[in-house]
Protein backbone atom coordinates (compact mmCIF):
# COMPACT_ATOMS: atom_id res chain seq x y z
CA UNK A 1 0.00 0.00 0.00
CA UNK A 2 1.29 3.42 -0.97
CA UNK A 3 1.58 6.04 1.76
CA UNK A 4 2.30 9.72 1.17
CA UNK A 5 3.24 12.37 3.73
CA UNK A 6 3.48 16.08 2.95
CA UNK A 7 5.57 18.58 4.87
CA UNK A 8 7.06 22.05 4.53
CA UNK A 9 3.99 24.25 4.70
CA UNK A 10 4.27 27.46 6.67
CA UNK A 11 3.14 31.06 7.02
CA UNK A 12 5.08 33.30 4.62
CA UNK A 13 4.89 36.85 3.35
CA UNK A 14 3.88 37.81 -0.18
CA UNK A 15 6.82 37.18 -2.48
CA UNK A 16 8.33 34.59 -0.17
CA UNK A 17 9.33 31.02 -0.89
CA UNK A 18 8.61 27.57 0.48
CA UNK A 19 9.76 24.08 -0.39
CA UNK A 20 7.16 21.37 0.07
CA UNK A 21 8.12 17.72 0.36
CA UNK A 22 6.15 14.58 -0.35
CA UNK A 23 7.59 11.42 1.16
CA UNK A 24 6.40 8.18 -0.37
CA UNK A 25 6.57 4.65 0.94
CA UNK A 26 5.31 1.31 -0.24
CA UNK A 27 6.32 1.76 -3.86
CA UNK A 28 9.16 2.57 -6.21
CA UNK A 29 8.83 6.06 -7.63
CA UNK A 30 10.23 4.83 -10.94
CA UNK A 31 6.89 3.12 -11.56
CA UNK A 32 4.64 5.96 -10.42
CA UNK A 33 3.72 9.59 -10.95
CA UNK A 34 3.06 12.06 -8.14
CA UNK A 35 1.00 15.21 -8.29
CA UNK A 36 0.60 18.24 -6.07
CA UNK A 37 -2.91 19.57 -5.48
CA UNK A 38 -4.25 22.34 -3.32
CA UNK A 39 -7.56 23.28 -1.78
CA UNK A 40 -8.40 26.69 -0.41
CA UNK A 41 -11.32 27.27 1.98
CA UNK A 42 -14.61 27.18 0.10
CA UNK A 43 -12.98 26.15 -3.16
CA UNK A 44 -12.64 22.95 -5.12
CA UNK A 45 -9.44 20.98 -5.14
CA UNK A 46 -7.07 22.26 -7.81
CA UNK A 47 -4.22 20.56 -9.59
CA UNK A 48 -0.89 22.35 -9.22
CA UNK A 49 1.88 20.26 -10.71
CA UNK A 50 2.82 16.65 -11.32
CA UNK A 51 5.79 14.61 -12.43
CA UNK A 52 6.04 11.19 -14.05
CA UNK A 53 8.99 8.85 -14.41
CA UNK A 54 7.02 6.83 -16.92
CA UNK A 55 7.90 9.23 -19.73
CA UNK A 56 9.62 12.13 -17.93
CA UNK A 57 6.63 14.43 -18.27
CA UNK A 58 6.05 17.43 -16.01
CA UNK A 59 2.91 19.50 -15.82
CA UNK A 60 2.19 22.90 -14.27
CA UNK A 61 -1.12 24.63 -14.06
CA UNK A 62 -1.04 28.08 -15.67
CA UNK A 63 -1.30 30.02 -12.42
CA UNK A 64 2.01 28.65 -11.09
CA UNK A 65 4.11 28.49 -14.25
CA UNK A 66 7.37 30.34 -13.79
CA UNK A 67 6.99 30.41 -10.01
CA UNK A 68 6.80 26.76 -8.91
CA UNK A 69 9.19 23.94 -9.74
CA UNK A 70 8.52 20.26 -9.19
CA UNK A 71 11.36 17.79 -8.76
CA UNK A 72 12.03 14.32 -7.41
CA UNK A 73 14.71 12.32 -5.68
CA UNK A 74 14.04 8.74 -6.66
CA UNK A 75 16.63 7.29 -4.28
CA UNK A 76 14.72 8.82 -1.37
CA UNK A 77 11.24 8.38 -2.85
CA UNK A 78 10.68 12.11 -2.43
CA UNK A 79 8.89 14.67 -4.56
CA UNK A 80 9.40 18.38 -3.96
CA UNK A 81 7.55 21.53 -4.89
CA UNK A 82 9.67 24.67 -4.78
CA UNK A 83 7.31 27.62 -4.49
CA UNK A 84 8.67 31.09 -5.24
CA UNK A 85 7.08 34.52 -5.54
CA UNK A 86 4.17 33.38 -3.44
CA UNK A 87 0.87 35.20 -3.71
CA UNK A 88 -2.14 35.28 -1.39
CA UNK A 89 -4.07 33.13 -3.86
CA UNK A 90 -1.53 30.37 -3.23
CA UNK A 91 -2.92 30.01 0.28
CA UNK A 92 -4.32 26.50 0.60
CA UNK A 93 -3.78 23.07 2.01
CA UNK A 94 -1.39 21.30 -0.33
CA UNK A 95 -1.70 17.57 -0.94
CA UNK A 96 0.32 15.07 -2.86
CA UNK A 97 -1.29 12.11 -4.52
CA UNK A 98 -0.73 9.21 -6.85
CA UNK A 99 -1.64 10.35 -10.37
CA UNK A 100 -1.95 8.65 -13.72
CA UNK A 101 1.57 8.34 -15.07
CA UNK A 102 0.54 8.31 -18.73
CA UNK A 103 -1.55 11.50 -18.51
CA UNK A 104 0.90 13.93 -16.89
CA UNK A 105 1.44 15.67 -20.24
CA UNK A 106 -2.13 16.95 -20.11
CA UNK A 107 -2.72 17.30 -16.39
CA UNK A 108 -2.67 15.74 -12.96
CA UNK A 109 -5.29 13.02 -12.72
CA UNK A 110 -5.55 11.21 -9.38
CA UNK A 111 -5.81 7.48 -9.77
CA UNK A 112 -9.11 5.97 -8.77
CA UNK A 113 -8.63 4.54 -5.31
CA UNK A 114 -5.11 5.91 -5.17
CA UNK A 115 -3.24 7.33 -2.20
CA UNK A 116 -3.31 10.85 -0.78
CA UNK A 117 -1.25 12.51 1.90
CA UNK A 118 -2.69 14.36 4.87
CA UNK A 119 -1.91 17.81 3.49
CA UNK A 120 0.29 20.69 4.62
CA UNK A 121 -0.94 24.24 5.13
CA UNK A 122 0.54 27.09 3.12
CA UNK A 123 -0.53 30.59 4.14
CA UNK A 124 0.65 33.68 2.27
CA UNK A 125 0.01 37.08 3.79
CA UNK A 126 1.47 40.55 4.15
Amino acid sequence: EVQLVESGGDLVQIGGSLRLSCAASGFSFDDYAIGWFRQAPGKEREEVSCISKYDGSIYYTDSVKGRFTISSDNAKNMVYLQMNSLKPEDTAVYFCADVSATLVRVGCHPTLGGSWGQGTQVTVSS
